[in-house]
């Protein structure tokens, strides 16, 4: 495993390998930039298919929460932590205290946070252990489930898309499909819904298609044919890579933004969807929203201050597809741009 080399090694400071035998845990902690602040997030608790699976994994998800914080306009740099086993069979207490003792290791070099298999119980308990940590129950001064913030911010790039594309300030008939109808897919629905939008909705769970159906009038769709399904936008609010050489060219949509990370399996798929004039929102900028109301949890600032924040995503989305179109760029470019800029500036005042 030759890691410097690794396409997805991106002069990250510093990676931590742990393995405590005695609890069964193995994880992994990367914190690739520190300059706007400490390296925030979330643990990642997966049942990957080899470690070099999961080295890939939280090497480019670390990378591009350094980028998303820089976006955000949040005082964070970018990590990310991922324990190797299945969250549904494997996760016990034990292991959520020894993942919260390494942490506490790194005297606040990395902020961890919920993620793909953990949520707020487990940072709850992580928390008993290190003071570095975000998402805790509400109980012990945490802020709650951030997917609210998230699910606000990418109703926001939405509206910001629709206003450049089209030039309407509302999204009244305009059909709008949903992959994924987790705690961020919910409320988004919700959103879009008090908007009058027209909403088709997927996920492999039938309860909460079912549940979408009746509160929002929402029309369903399989999993296995959501690439048939023409409407306006596309939201991917559930794994990421799903725009990708398979799927890429059965696209039929004018807009894409969703919640999901790491949407685009390559950044070619930027470049094409930017060709053939489709918005793509770059998810480390639309869904910021959720990171935004963590920040706010760690540095202690009140909604009144973070509120606010999120919905200004809707500006940072717009600046970024302004950018790409004047620029001739694709919006992942050009919201890297802004970003490394951001970091460079930051860098000649230390």
């Amino acid at each position: 495993m030759d890691i410097f080399n690794s396409a997805q090694y991106s002069n990250h400071e510093r990676i931590i390998f742990i393995n405590n035998c005695q609890v069964g845990l193995k994880a992994i902690i990367a914190i690739h930039d520190r300059t706007l602040g400490p390296a925030l997030g979330g643990c990642r608790f997966w049942n990957y298919r080899d470690e070099e699976e999961g080295l890939y994994d939280v090497l480019r998800l670390s990378k591009g929460m350094t980028y998303k914080a820089a976006l955000a306009n949040v005082n964070l740099g970018g990590g990310k932590a991922i324990i190797f086993a299945d969250s549904q069979n494997k996760k016990t207490p034990q292991i959520m205290h020894a993942m919260g003792t390494a942490i506490n290791e790194l005297k606040g070099e990395y902020i961890t946070g919920p993620d793909i298999g953990t949520g707020v119980k487990d940072m709850t308990i992580i928390h008993e252990k290190t003071p570095y940590v975000i998402g805790v129950d509400e109980a012990y001064g945490g802020y709650g489930d951030p997917a609210r913030s998230t699910s606000l911010g990418v109703f926001m790039g939405i509206k910001a898309a629709v206003q450049y594309k089209w030039g309407a300030s509302d999204l009244k008939g305009i059909r709008i499909l949903i992959q994924g109808l987790g705690h961020v897919g919910m409320n988004l629905c919700n959103h879009l819904h008090g908007e009058k939008a027209t909403l088709i909705v997927s996920d492999i769970d039938s309860i909460k298609v079912q549940e979408a159906q009746k509160k929002y009038q929402a029309i369903s769709v399989e999993p296995e044919k959501v690439y048939d399904v023409e409407a306006d936008i596309f939201s991917p609010c559930a794994f990421g890579a799903v725009i990708n050489d398979n799927t890429i060219s059965k696209l039929n949509f004018s807009i894409i933004a969703g919640g999901a990370n790491n949407q685009l399996e390559y950044n070619k798929h930027g470049k094409h969807l930017f060709e053939n004039e489709i918005i793509y929102l770059p998810d480390y900028v639309v869904n910021g929203g959720g990171l935004i109301q963590v920040a706010a949890e760690w540095y202690k600032e009140p909604y009144e201050v973070y509120g606010p924040k999120v919905k200004k995503v809707y500006d940072s989305c717009l600046n970024i597809i302004k950018k790409s179109y004047n620029e001739n760029i694709d919006t992942n470019q050009a919201a890297n741009l802004i970003a490394e800029k951001k970091i460079s500036e930051q860098q000649k005042i230390i």
